[in-house]
């Protein structure tokens, strides 16, 4: 059984997201809202299925919901 998982490094996954780097550095120090990989001790890889599931999450059909999370 052969599993394909694409990784993306934190560029890629920005640009996939339409976010700065900065953005996925922070979030990482302030408790990662959006899931990643440690890859050996320093590199740091964001799965393509963890991107796709945070924007799906992230939908709101109203300002006012999003205001109660």
């Amino acid at each position: 059984m052969q599993i394909q998982t694409e990784l993306l490094h934190t560029k890629d996954a920005a640009k996939f997201l339409n976010v700065s780097v900065a953005f996925l550095e922070r979030d990482r120090w302030a408790g990662a809202r959006i899931p990643f990989v440690k890859v050996g001790s320093r590199a740091v890889r964001y799965r393509l299925d963890d991107l796709q599931t945070y924007i799906n999450n992230q939908r709101h059909d109203s300002v006012l919901e999003s205001r109660h999370d």
